[in-house]
């Protein structure tokens, strides 16, 4: 088996929408660094089962990380009067930018409209917006409410994510958990009623 110390990649030029440009052959690049992989592990590329591996490795990637949310600005004029509005357990996966391995959430939104309402699919765009790149759980949260405040207009926003990381699950110490993480801004900083209700919600639902 070749040592990692020689395996060099030759990074592609980019077509205009951001994804690599195909070699002079064309083949996605990725089909290349799918089969040196499985040689380095050990593997023959060219065997009955791996044949369609790199092709079939190639276009999940490309599938995963040019996912396009579309439309996430949708509002719609209704007046809530100081309404909360949650929208719980949206299921993303992403990957863990440390070991580039999956991890599996569920999102829950809540945010207090300032004016017009939000579409209810737009939560769950936005969430898969910040979920298809490589990401840690933090940041995930992190992004979801930037966005949420951003396109909703309003500073009063919540996202509480609960995931199990594979990086966890199946390496180093090999144990299933669940990890929460949390971003609250506006009325549910404070751990008053909007907040009591928010955390109540959601465990209710996960217990």
């Amino acid at each position: 088996m070749s040592s990692a110390t020689n395996l060099k990649l030759d990074l592609p030029e980019e077509n205009q929408d951001g994804s690599p440009a195909a070699s002079e052959d064309g083949v996605d690049p990725l089909e290349d660094i799918a089969r040196r992989l499985l040689v380095e592990i050990g593997e023959d590329p060219d065997r009955d089962g791996l044949k369609e591996t790199p092709a079939r490795f190639a276009r999940w990637w490309r599938e995963f990380t040019l996912y396009d949310a579309g439309e996430v600005e949708t509002l719609f004029p209704l007046r809530t009067a100081g309404q909360i509005v949650l929208v719980s357990d949206i299921k993303v996966w992403s990957l863990c930018e440390h070991h580039l391995l999956p991890f599996s959430c569920k999102v829950t939104i809540a945010y207090r409209p300032r004016g017009d309402v939000l579409g209810l699919s737009k939560f769950a765009r936005i969430t898969h917006r910040h979920a298809h790149r490589l990401q840690v759980q933090e940041r995930l949260v992190r992004d979801i409410a930037d966005e949420i405040t951003k396109v909703a207009g309003s500073e009063d926003v919540a996202v509480i994510a609960t995931g199990e990381h594979l990086c966890m699950s199946m390496r180093g110490i090999r144990t299933p958990a669940a990890m929460t993480s949390s971003v609250f801004s506006g009325i549910f900083e404070e751990y008053g009623p909007a907040r009591q209700e928010l955390v109540a919600t959601v465990f209710q639902t996960r217990g």
